[in-house]
């Protein structure tokens, strides 16, 4: 498939890369020489430079009037008027999809300013990000959280510690002794090697367990991985009031009674704002970097701080310095990828890629176009999660998930039958109508969805 893509930066980087991998006709378009010589220099696509909004530009990639050979276009530059206007043009010209990246968290707000604009999908990453770092910190022994069915399931990912119950265990043995508890862990990395478990497979100190469970459920789970974290959130920092940090703050305190937060940041104004908008919170304009002022405001007794600036080395040090004052978790909100293994090497709880998680989503979207919601990718084990309404008629209808024999490392995890939400077993049959997610290492999930007689471009 041709496929349009306007900005060059670190999410169209992402999405030109992973895109052309998967075989696709990629044309980008750039005005930045450097970003566009980096992707010319790197990438098997075709670059045309200049700025994406304008109807010449656009067509030196092919999107004029009646164009029918470009299906789709993807604008991910950090510019609201450039992507909106790309696509604009691109949808009067006749591409038949168009995706859109929002910087400006208004246009998300509800769906009618994509539709207004005749936007497929209007996306940012920031409400997703929020979500992720909400989950973290609620449930203090994971590492990764994605939300799922709306919030009453989720993966969770759990290192087994070493006072674990688990330790030493088979997993058929570990779900005998907790018979109450439903989860489903769908994948273990074990140091450098990851694999989907079986039955007679034993659990071992440092394991990293990829864990699909209720969310009513997902406390009482944590305490079998990591007994001393399990404790409820009561005092939060978030260092940097923008836009992530704002819709973190935001969602704790409307999901967290009682919760006590702190946000701290060095611009006065946005300090003032966020102090009329979120009355509840405690905003302290100051540098977030202050040991003197983080010990007077009681680092030390904080459940969790999030380090949420525009800087990504910045949110690292921030997260290292809370930590080493006594946070008890630290999460780091960065931009590249290559940093997203510093914790191995750092004392920080969880790096997050907010960049990433946009282009995870767009790249999924091009991918599986069936699918109702686009889950994350975990670089880390090669694998994928994926969410996916099966069709009328589908052919898996009424097959049980033991005769399915689905490829080897893809797991269903989560099946959703209209108010019923099931974490399967063997027995379990599918039907057509069902939402499920499939977690599968990214070189078999294609084959997986074929085998449920899903599409895949």
């Amino acid at each position: 498939m041709r496929i349009v893509l306007v900005g060059a930066g670190e999410v169209g980087y992402s999405v030109a890369k992973n895109l052309s991998e998967d075989g696709h006709n990629i044309v980008v378009i750039e005005e930045n020489d450097e970003r566009a010589d980096r992707v010319d220099n790197d990438l098997d696509v075709i670059v045309v430079r200049g700025n994406g909004a304008r109807p010449s530009v656009l067509a030196k990639a092919g999107v004029v009037e009646g164009c029918r050979d470009i299906p789709m276009l993807i604008a991910c530059t950090n510019k609201d008027e450039v992507n909106i206007m790309a696509c604009w043009i691109a949808k009067k010209c006749g591409v038949s999809h168009v995706i859109a990246r929002a910087v400006g968290l208004e246009f998300t707000d509800n769906g009618d300013w994509a539709k207004a604009l005749g936007i497929d999908m209007l996306i940012s990453p920031e409400r997703s990000v929020a979500r992720e770092m909400e989950e973290l910190l609620e449930v203090r022994g994971a590492i990764h959280a994605t939300e799922l069915a709306g919030g009453k399931a989720g993966i969770y990912v759990f290192r087994v510690a070493d006072d674990s119950p688990f330790c030493g265990l088979e997993l058929m043995e570990a779900r005998k002794r907790n018979p109450d508890l439903v989860t489903l862990i769908v994948c273990v990395k074990r140091g450098e090697d990851s694999f989907v478990p079986k039955a007679h497979d034993i659990l071992q100190p440092g394991d990293i367990c990829y864990t699909m469970c209720y969310r009513e459920q997902v406390h009482d789970i944590e305490e079998l991985f990591h007994p001393a974290q399990t404790k409820r959130l009561k005092r939060v920092f978030i260092i940097g009031g923008g836009k992530i940090g704002f819709q973190t703050a935001r969602r704790l305190i409307t999901r967290s009674r009682g919760i006590n937060i702190k946000i701290i940041d060095e611009d006065k104004d946005k300090c003032e704002r966020i102090a009329r908008e979120l009355p509840v919170a405690l905003m302290l304009c100051g540098d977030g970097a202050d040991a003197a002022l983080l010990k007077s405001e009681g680092i030390d007794l904080a459940d969790g701080l999030v380090a949420t600036t525009n800087e990504d080395e910045k949110n690292l040090m921030l997260a290292v310095f809370g930590k080493t004052l006594g946070a008890a978790k630290s999460l780091a909100v960065v931009k590249r990828p290559n940093y997203l293994d510093m914790t191995n090497y750092i004392p920080v709880d969880a790096i997050v890629n907010r960049n990433q998680a946009l282009a995870n989503i767009i790249i999924k979207t091009v991918r599986y176009p069936g699918s109702s919601k686009v889950l994350a990718v975990m670089e880390e084990i090669s694998a994928e999660a994926l969410e996916l309404t099966l069709s009328p008629n589908s052919p898996v209808d009424g097959v049980r998930l033991m005769d399915l024999h689905t490829p080897e490392g893809s797991v269903i995890g989560l099946v959703e039958r209209g108010s019923e939400l099931l974490i399967p077993t063997g027995v379990t049959a599918l039907h057509s109508g069902d939402k499920i997610v499939i977690f599968a290492s990214t070189e078999t999930m294609s084959a997986a969805v074929r085998q449920l007689g899903e599409e895949v471009k």
